[in-house]
């Protein structure tokens, strides 16, 4: 996560979603950077309205915008599933080696997820919270044109950025039914995914 107080603009790390290289990018312009542990870097909406909203509220009396990106539903779930696939995560329960991606997405879809594919989700990440609360400025991880301008003329700067935390390369494709499937049940992600301009 990053603050920029004079911008008044909070910056939410979604998992998956290419922050972290942003955050090397701004981590020397922010006034607030919070990259560990990952429960805090990673804050969602609900614990940055409960922990860093009421920090500047009461004590500086200002009120942030927030910001966040969101990847395509079933390329974020691609994505923490090649993230699981490094080598050095073979043998350990969160791996997903000799799982096929059908297999990772159908688990996914569980109410009892297995540790390898409980990844959480970005609606819930995003999710508004009862006193207002929520993501004022979503962007989508495909339009990284979109974010870096908004980003540059927010803070007035050019950004450089390097790929990093990034998954291994490889081609996964969903079957029909195990696509059509997840679409159906998880309609709130697509709808929110492409609500954003």
């Amino acid at each position: 996560m990053l603050v920029f107080y004079k911008e008044r603009l909070a910056f939410l790390s979604v998992p998956k979603t290419g922050t972290t290289a942003y955050e090397s990018a701004l981590a020397g312009r922010a006034d607030m950077v919070i990259s560990e542990p990952p429960m805090l870097k990673h804050a969602p909406v609900y614990r940055y309205n409960r922990f860093i909203r009421p920090m500047f509220e009461r004590v500086c009396g200002v009120e942030l915008e927030v910001m966040a990106v969101m990847r395509e539903p079933v390329s974020w779930l691609g994505s923490w599933y090649r993230y699981r696939q490094r080598p050095f995560m073979e043998g350990k329960p969160n791996a997903t080696h000799g799982i096929s991606f059908d297999d990772f997405v159908l688990a996914y879809m569980k109410g009892d997820k297995p540790g390898f594919a409980d990844v959480g989700s970005q609606v819930q990440f995003m999710k508004s919270q009862p006193n207002g609360t929520g993501v004022t400025h979503h962007f989508r991880y495909e339009d990284q044109p979109r974010l870096k301008a908004f980003l540059e003329e927010r803070l007035n700067m050019t950004i450089t950025l390097e790929r990093e935390n990034v998954s291994p390369r490889m081609e996964l494709t969903l079957s029909p039914g195990v696509a059509e499937r997840f679409r159906r049940k998880y309609a709130d992600e697509f709808a929110l995914y492409e609500s954003i301009p």
